[in-house]
């Protein structure tokens, strides 16, 4: 537990850039992420929804042609970040024991689009016509074994799978690989990318999903009376966690501390939170003593906050459980008002910001935030970027999925 754990390197492609700078810089700006889709699957199949947050740069124009044939669209997005990462940390000269290197890299999904565009090419042209990396492409793992293949890291590549909470949890996965002595360096993250006829249909159907087709920038709003549900999105984010000892060893500079985490389960609905909140209480709890942190330490918390009429109460209801009095001194970002909702890869993405936010001491903005539910009385940021000021202090990242899940990291300023 007394093992320090530090943040060395970023790297996110996102529905806002192709990168973190350019990504922070539109989170700072209050960028809606949300278009119209420009696919002819969209009338082709009478979507109910017709927009989304896909990512601002293809993958096609950062990784080579041989490399995008051979990797699902959300592996793609995934080693893109991590590469960012990688060289962000400065560990592309540095010679590492691949038997202290780690992956532990997530996804809600996996490979949607090589899975169904390959039954099509079955059905359509017959088994000889399937590619041969179709599984190696469609496995939900694909993306952790891709990026341990590409840096050479042998102390295991691990898969969080926990649909939303999936991020967060990668994190914490790694977490507990540092503390347990068996690495020294964790390249850990999440990626997705989902943005299918099939996923956009079945989240429409189930009412998840806004319905603004008509102003798709407008369409996420988390804590809004009038939020609707979801913006579905797309993209990776990557962060590189070591002990304190290696980083200080090869003179890396240091972003933030992952000082604690915690992850724990609802049992009480496949889809809907428990609305008291309970799961997420204990989760939020948990990761403050993992931390050894207070709840006066904690000053900006990126919230979950998916802009979904059942999914936000509880939230907040979690967080005065555990803040009380303190919350009023809170400050909350919903950053899925930008991004959209990324899935697999939102806990990750949204880490990376809160990591951000610490070391820049700005919190990014919630955009579309018109008309606040009292239901859900918290100090969010709107407007403009919020300073933190200086000092020693804690950010939050939370992520809650379906099937109950519910995942926690307490990062400190450096």
């Amino acid at each position: 537990m007394s093992k320090r754990l530090v943040i060395t390197g970023l790297g996110a492609t996102t529905p806002l850039g192709g990168d973190v700078t350019s990504t922070w810089d539109a989170a700072l700006a209050g960028t809606a992420g949300a278009k119209t889709l420009e696919h002819d699957w969209v009338e082709q199949y009478q979507l109910p929804v017709t927009f989304a947050a896909e990512v601002a740069v293809e993958p096609a124009q950062v990784i080579s042609r041989p490399e995008t044939r051979r990797m699902d669209r959300s592996t793609q997005l995934g080693m893109i970040a991590a590469r960012e990462a990688w060289a962000d940390a400065g560990l592309t000269d540095v010679e590492l024991d691949g038997e202290r290197l780690g992956v532990s890299f997530a996804t809600g999904i996996g490979g949607v689009w090589t899975l169904l565009d390959s039954w099509d090419t079955l059905r359509e042209k017959g088994p000889r016509r399937v590619l041969p990396m179709t599984v190696p492409m469609l496995m939900p793992n694909g993306a952790s074994g891709a990026i341990s293949l590409a840096f050479g890291a042998q102390a295991g590549a691990r898969t969080a799978v926990s649909a939303c909470a999936s991020g967060v949890e990668a994190l914490i996965m790694a977490m507990d690989m540092l503390r347990a002595g068996d690495v020294d360096v964790v390249l850990a993250g999440g990626t997705e990318a989902a943005i299918h006829p099939l996923p956009l249909a079945a989240f429409a159907n189930m009412q998840a999903l806004s319905r603004r087709n008509d102003d798709p920038g407008a369409a996420s709003r988390p804590y809004d009376v009038d939020r609707d549900g979801f913006v579905m999105g797309e993209g990776a984010g990557a962060l590189i966690i070591e002990t304190q000892e290696h980083a200080e060893a090869r003179g890396a500079a240091v972003y933030a501390e992952l000082a604690g985490g915690a992850v724990t389960s609802d049992a009480h609905h496949l889809t809907a939170p428990d609305p008291e909140g309970r799961g997420a209480t204990r989760a939020l709890r948990r990761a403050l003593l993992s931390a050894e942190a207070s709840e006066e330490d904690v000053t900006h918390v990126n919230a979950h906050a998916t802009s979904t009429p059942l999914g936000d109460v509880p939230e907040y209801t979690a967080m005065k459980a555990v803040f009380g009095a303190h919350l009023d001194s809170v400050c909350v970002s919903a950053t899925k008002s930008q991004t959209g909702h990324l899935l697999g890869a939102a806990g990750a993405v949204e880490s990376v910001l809160t990591v951000k936010a610490l070391a820049d001491r700005k919190a990014p903005v919630t955009i579309n935030l018109e008309n606040q539910d009292p239901k859900i009385p918290l100090d969010v940021v709107s407007g403009s970027p919020r300073d933190l000021g200086s000092g020693q202090q804690v950010g939050i990242c939370s992520s809650f999925g379906f099937g109950g899940h519910n995942a926690v990291a307490a990062f400190r300023s450096a």
